[in-house]
Order: C-alpha cells, then sequence, then structure tokens
C-alpha cells in the first residue's frame, strides 16, 4: 500500500468496527454534507445535493407519466387545520415545530412548520373539487418539511429535510388504490433502476401504518450492516381526510360524494441509503446512473509536455456525453488524487501519461472492483459506456446477493434471536396478527415488522411468538 494511500484510509473509521462512525466519516469525507449552528439540521453541499438532483430528475421524468403535475403549498399550515384530522395530528404531535410569534406581535393563531401537508392539500382540494369532471387531481411537490426529530443523523433523519409529497385525490375507491401501488411500483423503480439497490415491497402492518391512512405500502431496502431502511411509502387514505375536510363532488348521476385520498413520497433519505448500500473502507461508492460524476481523468506525469492536453482533449470529448471531470491540481500527487477520486465513489477512474498516449490508449479503473483495463483512445467514448453499465449491474447485483445472504427464516423466538444476533438482516416468520407480538419481537429482539411481503411465503402455519395460528407472512428487521 502506497504512502499517499495508507494515510488516506486511516482518516476513516473499519465499517465493520463501527459503522454508524463509518457512516458519519464518509458523509463528511466525501463533502457530502456538513453540520450547522442549527441543532438537528444539516447543510447539503454542492456534491451531495448533486445527488439529489438526479433522484430528483429521474423520479419526476417517472411522474410525469404517471400523469403527475408539479405544485407548490405554503410551508406554514393554521393549527386548526391540523386539528381536522384527529388520528393524523397524534401521530405527528410530538414532532411539530410551532410559530407562536410574528415580528414582534403574538399570532393569533399558532402556525406549524409543515411535517407533511396532508391537511394543505385536503382544505385546497375542497375548494378545487366540485364534478367528477375536475377528478383525479395527481398533484405533487418537491419542498422542504421538519419534524422534530430527538436523534438525528445526516440523511437519514434531520429535523429539516427535503422530500417529494404526492397528494392525489380521486372519483373511486378502485381508482385510488390503484394509483397508491402505481406510486409504489415507481419508487421500487428508481431505487432498483437508478439507485442499484434491490427492495422487498409489502404493506406495513396496522401498528406501522402512516398516521391517517387506511394502509400504507412500502420499499424496504436492506444495509450493508444488516439494518432495513425505509426508502419509500405510498398511502391510501380512502376518506380518512376528504370526509373532516369535506372533499366532495357531484357525481356522474348527480348525486354527492366524499372523493378518495392518497399520498406518497421518497425523501433525501436515499443519500443515506446509497451510501449505507454501497460504500466500503474504500469510502463512497456511487451507481453510474445516480452519480454526479460518473468517470474522472487523472493526467499522470502532466508536468511532462502534451500530457495535460492530451487529457484536456479526451475530457472535452467525452463531456459531451458523460458527466465528466478533470483533476489537473498541481498541488496534489496521482496517489493522492487516485485515493480521493475513490472516496467520492467515482464509478470509473482515467489515467492517462506519458506511455500511454505513445501508445494510443488510456487506462479504467473501476471503483467497484478496482479493475484496471486499457482501453484504445479511439474507443474510450464505447468503452465507458459499455463499463458504467456493467458497473450498474455488479453493484446491483452485489446488494442482492448481500440481502440474500442476510435473509434467514425462523418457526419461533429462539431461532429468531439467534439468527437476527448471529447474521443481522431479514427474519423471514409468520405472525398471528396480535399487536402484542409484535410489541414482544420488538422488546426480544429489537426488531420491527418491516412489512408483510406482496410475494407470499409458508414458513410455517404458527405464529413465531405465541406459536398460535398464523395469519401472515412477515418480514422482520432491526431498522434506521
Amino acid at each position: 500500500m502506497s504512502k499517499d494511500n495508507n494515510n488516506f484510509v486511516k482518516e476513516i473509521t473499519n465499517i465493520e468496527d463501527d459503522f454508524a462512525k463509518w457512516y458519519t466519516d464518509i458523509v463528511l469525507k466525501a463533502d457530502l454534507a456538513d453540520y450547522t449552528d442549527t441543532k438537528g439540521c444539516i447543510a447539503i453541499k454542492p456534491y451531495g445535493y448533486a445527488i439529489w438532483e438526479n433522484i430528483q430528475k429521474y423520479a419526476d421524468k417517472k411522474f410525469k407519466k404517471v400523469g403527475v403535475k408539479n405544485i407548490y403549498l405554503p410551508v406554514l399550515i393554521p393549527e386548526s387545520l391540523l386539528n381536522k384530522e384527529k388520528e393524523h395530528v397524534e401521530g405527528f404531535a410530538p414532532e411539530v415545530a410551532w410559530v407562536t410569534m410574528g415580528g414582534n406581535e403574538k399570532l393569533e393563531e399558532k402556525l406549524c412548520i409543515r411535517p407533511t401537508s396532508e391537511t394543505m392539500f385536503s382544505v385546497l382540494y375542497s375548494k378545487w373539487v366540485k364534478s367528477w369532471r375536475d377528478l383525479p387531481m395527481i398533484y405533487n411537490q418537491w419542498c422542504n418539511v421538519l419534524r422534530w426529530e430527538k436523534e438525528t443523523r445526516p440523511f437519514l433523519r434531520s429535523r429539516e429535510f427535503l422530500w417529494q409529497e404526492g397528494h392525489t385525490v380521486h372519483e373511486t375507491a378502485e381508482e385510488a388504490q390503484k394509483l397508491t401501488l402505481k406510486m409504489l411500483d415507481t419508487y421500487a423503480e428508481i431505487i432498483e433502476e437508478l439507485l442499484a439497490i434491490p427492495v422487498i415491497k409489502g404493506r406495513k402492518t396496522e401498528k406501522e401504518k402512516f398516521a391517517g391512512a387506511e394502509a400504507t405500502y412500502t420499499v424496504e431496502t436492506l444495509m450493508h450492516d444488516g439494518r432495513a431502511l425505509q426508502s419509500g411509502t405510498s398511502h391510501y387514505f380512502g376518506q380518512n381526510f376528504t370526509k373532516p375536510f369535506n372533499v366532495k363532488f357531484q357525481t356522474r348521476e348527480g348525486k354527492e360524494e366524499y372523493a378518495y385520498q392518497t399520498s406518497w413520497g421518497i425523501s433525501t433519505r436515499l443519500i443515506g441509503g446509497v451510501i449505507m448500500a454501497h460504500g466500503d473502507n474504500r469510502g463512497l461508492k456511487l451507481p453510474p446512473k445516480v452519480a454526479p460524476i460518473q468517470a474522472v481523468i487523472v493526467p499522470v506525469a502532466m508536468q511532462k509536455e502534451g500530457v495535460k492536453e492530451k487529457a484536456e482533449e479526451l475530457y472535452n470529448k467525452l463531456s459531451e456525453e458523460f458527466r465528466m471531470e478533470i483533476d489537473t491540481r498541481d498541488n496534489y500527487t496521482p496517489g493522492y488524487k487516485f485515493n480521493d477520486w475513490e472516496m467520492r465513489g467515482v464509478p470509473v477512474r482515467i489515467e492517462i501519461g506519458p506511455r500511454d498516449i505513445e501508445n494510443g490508449v488510456c487506462v479504467f479503473v473501476r471503483r467497484d472492483t478496482s479493475e484496471k483495463i486499457t482501453v484504445k483512445l479511439e474507443e474510450v467514448s464505447l468503452k465507458l459506456e459499455e463499463t458504467l453499465d456493467k458497473i450498474q449491474d455488479n453493484m446491483f447485483n452485489e446488494c442482492k446477493n448481500r440481502m440474500l445472504e442476510k435473509t434467514t427464516t425462523a418457526q419461533d423466538m429462539d431461532e429468531f434471536i439467534k439468527n437476527i444476533n448471529e447474521n443481522q438482516g431479514y427474519v423471514k416468520a409468520m405472525w398471528c396478527g396480535n399487536e402484542e407480538c409484535e410489541n414482544k419481537i420488538k422488546e426480544l429482539t429489537g426488531a420491527h415488522s418491516r412489512c408483510i411481503p406482496f410475494k407470499k411465503e409458508n414458513i410455517s402455519d404458527k405464529c413465531v411468538c405465541c406459536g398460535k395460528p398464523a395469519k401472515e407472512f412477515v418480514i422482520w428487521g432491526r431498522q434506521y
């Protein structure tokens, strides 16, 4: 190991020694975000925000294919609106931040800083929806929200974060339910195709569902350390919000009826998911499709005649097709630069020096495998495209294989406890449907019900906790 390499790696905690510290080291060292003077809130730096922009662009394009239209609503919500849906308010009450003063004057009515916008959308839909001809309204907003979290961690759980929240209103229950599941499928596509992380789709238990929803559906992902990350949710509300907010419409038969609603969201938490699902002891590892920089050119022996110029020529050619960077810093050694770009997770490093130029080649170094590939300069565009595709596929498959390795089954609590302690990950087990057993499993193992998967398996006919007849096949796991 070179001196440059040795010193660089010392700055990162070993992933197996302290996963939480490793994660924080990556966030800071890879220049994704920083802490601020506002407790519990982070500053997302340009490199981190570029990842979010790529997620946003990819997701927004898929949303629009479903018929989603973007709008924007106020960040402040009157207390009277929040109180209209009792279950929803009770679910969010501990996390709500309130504005009570405007300048030097006390407000007549408290305003909450939105933790989510169901209430604001609902009151507006009560104004905008008059007839079945107005439906459906399939709206989304890209915005920030504020939740007064007690324990925070960059991207995974911060008081203020960025997200999108879709809120739709429909003529029939069937149409709303169909849209709820369609958006869940869309999230699965985004996470698997763009972020190269496999998902499990399913329904949340009654205990774990969103406050105010009739049903909550989730896409669950598994991180390197075997903990689960809820990566996106889609909620079917039925008429739970339209009735208290009086969202009525005239039906095709001329009658008056309450509409049906949904809501769904993903957030900057996905950046945390990318770090934890793919990163290693070299740092961040980014799938090419979401990487802000897909390849970086590092000229070697840059002081020698023609090297810098050839590197710049190569950069100009490739930057027309790919997200590129060229490192012409003259105050760092090539070894330091190699380590720096590996830390930042750039999928491909392109090295070019005097001997490469003489031979009409350059060298690709893959971030995912460290494989070195000699490429003819005239073939560089085609080979880079091929290499990026291979990296994207390989990163997905690595994640999927890890998920399979960290998935076990349990027929009783002894087996459950043994499996999750020895091989932390998903545990597949049957459940009687009783919340007491769900709570008992959490108490004994620290595992929550992740979801009731759409793909059913019959592990046994008895509940893993109490031994009574099983009603549901459930995936369990410790969570972030």
